[in-house]
C-alpha cells in the first residue's frame, strides 16, 4: 500500500513535497495555515515514525516556519499536531496576528472566508517557491 491522505486532508490544497512531508494550504484568508502530512503509511501518530524520521519532521516544521513567517509577518506562529478528527499525522503551521477573529483563542472551528481561487494559487506558488529555495539549506536534509 501507498502513501495516500486520509479524507480530511485529501480534500486540501497541495503546496509542495519536502523530504518526508507533503505540504498541504488551508484555505481560510483569515490565518495563512499550512499543513505538513508525513507521507509514509500508516502514520497516525509520532510513534509510527522512527528516530530519523522524526528529527527530519522537526527540520521541516522548522522550515516550514521560517518560510510562513517571512512571508506573512505576524504575532505568533502556532504549531499543532491534533489528530482527534483526521486520524494522520499532520502537523497545523498557523501563522496569528493580535486581533484576527479568534485572537486569542485557538482557530479550531474558528472564523472562516475562503480565498478567491486568483489569490488563493497566487499564495500557494509563493509559499511552494518560499519553500523550494529554503529546502536547499543543508540543515533540513537527513543526515546519515
Amino acid at each position: 500500500m501507498a502513501f495516500e491522505l486520509v479524507a480530511g486532508l485529501v480534500v486540501k490544497d497541495y503546496v509542495a513535497d519536502l523530504k518526508l512531508c507533503r505540504v498541504l494550504f488551508e484555505d481560510n484568508k483569515y490565518y495563512p495555515w499550512i499543513f505538513l502530512v508525513p507521507m509514509k503509511e500508516h502514520t497516525k501518530n509520532m510513534t509510527d515514525l522512527n528516530m530519523e524520521e522524526r528529527y527530519q519532521l522537526m527540520r521541516e516544521i522548522a522550515l516550514a516556519e521560517k518560510v510562513m513567517m517571512s512571508l506573512f509577518p505576524c504575532d505568533q506562529d502556532n504549531v499543532a499536531m491534533i489528530g482527534n478528527m483526521t486520524p494522520q499525522l499532520h502537523v497545523h503551521v498557523v501563522c496569528r496576528k493580535k486581533g484576527d477573529p479568534d485572537w486569542p483563542g485557538t482557530v479550531w472551528n474558528s472564523a472562516s472566508a475562503k480565498y478567491n481561487p486568483a489569490d488563493k494559487e497566487q499564495i500557494i506558488a509563493k509559499i511552494r517557491q518560499a519553500l523550494t529555495a529554503e529546502m536547499r539549506n543543508p540543515i533540513y536534509q537527513i543526515s546519515k
